[in-house]
């Protein structure tokens, strides 16, 4: 394998004319992609290279499609692989190994959208085992991902028009549960009254009435990662890619058959959904006993403890691994509720605060009164100050009250960051981190 390669994306297909257009886009956006023609070229590429997904094109693959996820799966091993398959959905094969199957053509911003939520999900499963063994040896269990096996309950919202009305219906005979909402409002009170697997969105004559919904979706933390498929007029003046841009996840028109628009819908809901097992067992932690009992973060010593062990899986696995110090502010400003003991009364606040901020598959920590670490697994440095500011920024805005007849007062963080290189470096990766907090603080 040629040195220098960076590749996050390996795309197994038998020519390019699914794969050329698909790489250039891929590309262009960020993911850097490698070819290749078959399983044993794509099992060499995996083992010498730090790719993080695959794209198989299942047309020419033949007989070659059947086991090569598996394959594929084993040449990353112990890394976990996320795996997209571009083809018709099988109606007859639900646990076909694919995490997910896209019908072609497939745009690169939807293909992106697809791989960031599966890559964080093969993270989030891998911090999972590693969280497993530390709980492990305090003589807790952490119970595994429990899959909901229950019929997919789909929101479709939209004018009853005859074409929604026949994908409900497909929808219907697919075991899905499908819950019908003519109007935006409507569409939020069900959303916010129990949760779904997947929404359908009729555009309609008004498209852009469909995508304020979903940009609705978006900027909810606790809806953001809900599928939404857009099913639009074939003669509409907003493009795929747009759609794509604006956060749907997948398109269909009149002219695509019901049954493989219900199958496409039916995909999505089942990639959401485990994605959703795997991040309730990562959030059951916090239930274990184990964790600071103000805020609910790990501990000083059980942090120390499970880093050393996310510090040795990253090396396994050939991921990247930082740490992020975030430590209360003492400017002036703050001397006074300081001494009032009113910044010690809202650190439980700001703590939990973190924890909601962070990424499931993510680990944030109290380590003294006033300061917090996160470990942020398969994260590089500039990612990691970035998440860092985010979270100091989201905190910052907050007021906390500072007693009766006295001005609220605002925390700012002094910030620190360090990518780990190795299990032996970790201690030296924390100091660097609180050492630039430190001389931010004297700047």
């Amino acid at each position: 394998m040629a040195a220098g390669i960076n590749a996050r994306v390996l795309i197994v297909a038998r020519d390019d004319s699914v794969a050329g257009p698909l790489s250039e886009g891929l590309d262009r956006l960020g993911w850097r992609t490698i070819t290749a023609r078959g399983e044993a070229t794509a099992s060499s590429a995996l083992f010498d290279l730090q790719v993080e997904a695959a794209i198989v094109d299942l047309a020419g693959l033949g007989a070659e499609a059947d086991g090569l996820v598996a394959h594929l799966r084993s040449a990353c091993v112990p890394r976990r692989l996320a795996v997209i398959a571009i083809g018709a959905p099988d109606p007859f094969q639900r646990d076909n190994g694919y995490d997910l199957i896209l019908a072609g053509p497939v745009d690169p911003t939807q293909a992106v959208m697809r791989l960031e939520t599966l890559v964080r999900m093969a993270v989030a499963e891998e911090e999972f085992e590693v969280r497993q063994e530390t709980f492990n040896e305090r003589g807790h269990t952490l119970e595994g991902p429990e899959l909901d096996v229950s019929p997919y309950r789909v929101l479709a919202i939209g004018e009853p028009a005859p074409q929604f009305l026949a994908l409900s219906n497909a929808l219907a005979r697919n075991g899905a549960e499908v819950v019908g909402a003519f109007t935006a409002f409507t569409a939020f009170d069900y959303l916010h009254e129990k949760p779904f697997d997947a929404v359908v969105l009729w555009a309609g004559e008004t498209p852009h009435e469909a995508l304020s919904i979903a940009a609705g979706l978006r900027r909810n933390t606790r809806l953001y990662h809900t599928p939404a498929l857009l099913y639009m007029r074939s003669h509409s003046n907003l493009t795929a890619s747009e759609a794509y841009h604006r956060g749907i996840s997948d398109v269909a028109s009149p002219e695509t058959p019901e049954t493989e628009t219900a199958l496409r819908v039916v995909e999505l809901a089942r990639a959401f959904r485990r994605q959703k097992s795997v991040r309730a067992a990562l959030e059951r932690a916090r239930s274990s006993g184990l964790m600071d009992a103000s805020t609910g973060l790990f501990t000083r010593d059980l942090f120390a403890g499970h880093l050393m062990r996310v510090a040795r899986s990253a090396v396994a696995r050939n991921r990247a691994l930082s740490v992020c110090m975030l430590k209360v502010s003492e400017r002036p400003e703050l001397q006074a509720p300081r001494a009032g003991g009113w910044v010690a009364r809202a650190i439980p606040q700001i703590g939990s605060m973190i924890g909601r901020l962070v990424r499931v598959e993510d680990t944030a920590a109290r380590l003294a009164p006033e300061v917090f670490a996160l470990a942020l697994p398969s994260t590089r440095l500039h990612a990691a100050r970035a998440a860092g500011e985010r979270i100091a920024a989201v905190i910052g805005c907050t007021a906390f009250e500072a007693g009766d007849g006295v001005t609220p007062f605002v925390i700012d963080f002094e910030l620190g960051v360090a990518e780990v290189a190795s299990p032996e470096t970790v201690g030296y990766a924390l100091e660097q981190a609180a050492a630039m907090a430190q001389s931010l603080k004297s700047a």
